[in-house]
């Protein structure tokens, strides 16, 4: 099966449910997937909580950063071993 990508623009969405709308799409990704993630402003820290939730399990690559957008694709690269 090819690898997809799934575009999340998350600016509209409100701010409390962000981060676990961003959280549940990528869990949803097959391996091999990537969410592209359409945000208003950088999404550093983002990152920094992927990078403690979900080690090992992603790559981030920056698309367009700003100013208008920031456009980041977040590949998924092995299944949750978290049983999700």
């Amino acid at each position: 099966m090819a690898s997809r990508t799934v575009t999340l623009d998350i600016r509209p969405v409100p701010v409390r449910e962000k981060h676990p709308t961003i959280f549940r799409t990528f869990d949803e990704l097959p391996p091999g997937d990537t969410l592209l993630l359409i945000n208003d402003h950088d999404p550093k820290p983002l990152y920094y909580q992927f990078s403690a939730e979900r080690a090992g399990e992603f790559d981030w690559n920056y698309v367009e950063q700003g100013p208008e957008a920031w456009k980041v694709e977040i590949h998924k690269k092995r299944a949750s071993s978290r049983g999700t």
